[in-house]
């Protein structure tokens, strides 16, 4: 590339001058690090060793993940917390994003409301209901005993009652997220189209059914690509909740991740188990692509 078209450029050189700080900003953030996870899933990189040294061992890690229990064991919770919880953040997130946009004469407050949960950092969402979940002083228990029921619950004890209570907490966490995202999508539908229906007598239920989730979908399904991404990588509430327990019950794959690279120190393996976490996650926005690119 000549100087004198970098004085005067044409519109595709302008426009490659332009891209090209994000593209380098990209490389640099994205694709080296993901390029720098799968060459070292290939070796055998343990940090505990003493040795220092570095054996190529191909797709060995990768045989070993499919033989590997714990990880299946951490699919298996990573798959229900996100099947579980993102239909769930997303019945109640409609639901909160409907009551926001009622005609309120001051609808801040009621807007702050929605966004104090998504902004509360995951970890500190995780103690506040490990507290409340506790066996001896949670609320949750309290409330029961006021209720009438006698007999002391074991949330984080019980596996079944231990991973209800972090889908619960998961749930009351991402559902303002959605609830942001659907509110948007829902101040962008016409009201001349509900004056409409209701000229040629829809009821609610039909104008929901038949104006607002048609109308929505676009905004329901970016939402769910984000919810659904961020389910796949959830780490901070089960691990300040529960640390994984009892005994593995609730450990998801990004925990299975943090403790075989940064406990076990086994970078080599850890990598491997990253990379599989990842191409779940792609293989899960390419459907909801696909299914963008249908409606589109």
């Amino acid at each position: 590339m000549s100087f004198a078209k970098l004085r005067d450029p044409s519109e595709k050189t302008l426009g490659f001058l332009l891209l090209l700080p994000a593209f380098l900003l990209l490389a640099l953030i994205v694709v080296y690090p993901i390029g720098k996870l799968i060459y070292n899933s290939f070796f055998d990189l343990r940090l505990s060793g003493g040795s220092g040294q570095i054996k190529f061992v191909g797709f060995d890690n990768y045989i070993e993940v499919w033989k590997d229990k714990d990880f299946w064991n951490a699919t298996k919770n990573t798959v229900l917390i996100t099947l579980i919880t993102v239909p769930g953040a997303l019945v109640v997130g409609l639901g909160l994003a409907m009551l926001a946009n009622l005609p309120f004469k001051r609808k801040w407050p009621v807007r702050l409301a929605l966004l104090l949960p998504w902004a509360l950092p995951l970890s500190f969402a995780g103690l506040i209901f490990a507290w409340f979940f506790h066996t001896e002083y949670g609320i949750v228990n309290d409330v029961l005993r006021i209720l009438g029921k006698d007999e002391t619950t074991m949330w984080l004890l019980r596996p079944n009652w231990a991973f209800a209570a972090i889908c619960f907490t998961v749930i009351w966490k991402s559902s303002s997220f959605m609830a942001l995202i659907l509110l948007a999508g829902l101040q962008m539908i016409p009201k001349s189209l509900y004056e409409a229906a209701e000229v040629d007598g829809a009821s609610r239920w039909q104008q929901f059914w038949q104006i607002t989730i048609p109308m929505l979908m676009p905004s329901i399904i970016v939402a769910l690509i984000f919810r659904t991404i961020t389910a796949l990588q959830t780490f901070d509430i089960p691990y300040t909740m529960t640390k994984g327990g009892p005994g593995n019950s609730t450990e998801t794959l990004a925990m299975l991740i943090h403790k075989t690279t940064i406990e076990y120190l086994d970078v080599g393996y850890g990598s491997t188990l990253a990379v599989c976490m990842f191409l779940i996650s792609m293989a899960i926005t390419a459907v909801y692509l696909k299914r963008v690119g249908q409606q589109a």
